[in-house]
């Protein structure tokens, strides 16, 4: 039996965090030897797992691995594993990387482009379709590679505009390689796999779950050297794709927008706080040109696309901007008096429900937040972005946060 099946099986747990993973990997050498361990090999390994964890690794079945397998057969995607020489390195190294990623299309070969995540509010205004849809386009003409998540609004307008320029695009999905996800984007999603990549660390067949989302956008921002946000309010899952890239040691840039805009109070706080001010993909372009002289140019790139597709593409893109923008749940500006545990357990992971019971009720520092619960810097500042998308945690001034009170 190939190798990678084990490899589908050891990714596609349920109950096992990334980390576990990781851990067990570390400690056993492959996924073929974590699958034929028992339970006393866990033990030996000295490996501390959960009742949970413990339980999920005694499913020994490898009916849904061979049937993803078969899947990705049918339709062609790739299956790359971290350990493989293909897989992008610069994603491989943040803190934690997908065991397995799912291909559709092409992947160009990430460490040796200047890959820039564009990312935004679903609900945006036309400014900010009209700046997104430029920024891809210019950035890909300057020489860079635009990803994105291909969520509605800002994603879908810079994808547009990176392939209206001629360029590849690599969009990052919360489902698996053959959901579109939002259904409007379907012919979005067959230009992107056309000339570039749909990527997903989940299965094909995988809906779109909100949990996914958030865990998607460290992909984003794994893959590029710097992320810019186009628009996004103060509760935005934007947000969390720009604390992950500061998390990874990447670039942070920031659009301004009218100082009233709700929509961009997100993005005029980055820039307060630290994020690169840009206004053009020349500015993106700019910061990299000294670093990848052989990569950053100005030129006449040749159109993979043929005339009818280009000629779609202008089409949408027009009808794009003047459609007028939809309200969705991820950009949520409710606040709330107080929170009902009851109702929170269940749509909230473990780490979140952690980091509620820590929080609520109070106002903490970042660092205390860490301190308390005992997860990484990562894995609490993309839960707490979520919450904060939510309308349950509330960022305050000083890195301060702050949840209400525990009902139920």
């Amino acid at each position: 039996m190939a190798p990678l099946t084990y490899w589908v099986w050891l990714s596609a747990l349920s109950g096992i965090g990334t980390a576990t993973k990781f851990r067990l990997l570390r400690a056993f050498g492959s996924p073929e030897q974590i699958f034929f361990a028992d339970e006393r090999a866990y033990h030996d390994a000295d490996i501390a797992l959960t009742h949970g964890e413990k339980a999920a690794l005694q499913d020994k079945s490898l009916f849904d691995a061979r049937r993803i397998l078969d899947v990705c057969g049918e339709g062609g995607y790739r299956i790359l594993t971290i350990s493989d020489a293909e897989y992008p390195a610069r994603l491989r190294n943040i803190e934690d990387p997908p065991v397995v990623l799912y291909v559709r299309g092409t992947l160009p070969v990430i460490d040796e482009e200047v890959c820039i995540g564009v990312v935004g509010t679903r609900s945006c205004t036309p400014y900010g379709l009209k700046t997104a849809e430029r920024l891809g386009y210019e950035v890909t003409r300057n020489g860079l590679l635009v990803v994105t998540g291909l969520a509605r609004g800002i994603d879908s307008a810079a994808a547009l505009g990176a392939l209206r320029a001629g360029g590849r695009v690599v969009g990052v999905l919360g489902t698996g390689v053959d959901v579109v996800y939002p259904k409007e984007n379907g012919e979005l999603f067959e230009d992107v796999a056309a000339v570039g990549a749909l990527v997903s660390e989940y299965p094909p067949g995988t809906p779109a779950l909100s949990s996914h989302f958030p865990r998607r956008n460290r992909i984003i921002s794994g893959l590029a050297c710097g992320v810019v946000i186009v628009e996004a309010p103060l509760r935005s899952g934007a947000l969390i794709t720009a604390a992950l890239a500061l998390e990874q040691g990447r670039d942070v840039f920031a659009v301004p927008g009218n100082a009233d805009s709700t929509a961009s109070r997100g993005a005029n706080r980055l820039i307060r706080e630290g994020a690169i001010l840009v206004t053009s993909g020349d500015d993106i372009a700019d910061e990299y040109e000294a670093l990848y002289p052989e990569k950053i140019h100005i030129e006449t790139l040749k159109v993979p696309l043929d005339g009818d597709r280009l000629q779609a593409l202008n089409e949408r893109a027009i009808v794009q901007n003047r459609q007028k923008t939809q309200k969705i749940e991820i950009d949520n500006d409710k606040s709330v008096e107080y929170i009902d545990l009851v109702q929170l357990a269940e749509r909230l992971d473990e780490m979140e429900m952690q980091i509620v019971s820590v929080l609520a009720g109070k106002t903490m520092h970042i660092d205390d937040v860490i301190t308390q619960t005992g997860l990484t810097a990562s894995d609490v500042l993309a839960s707490l972005t979520l919450l904060e998308v939510e309308g349950i945690a509330e960022q305050l001034p000083g890195k301060m946060f702050r949840i209400p009170p525990v009902r139920g």
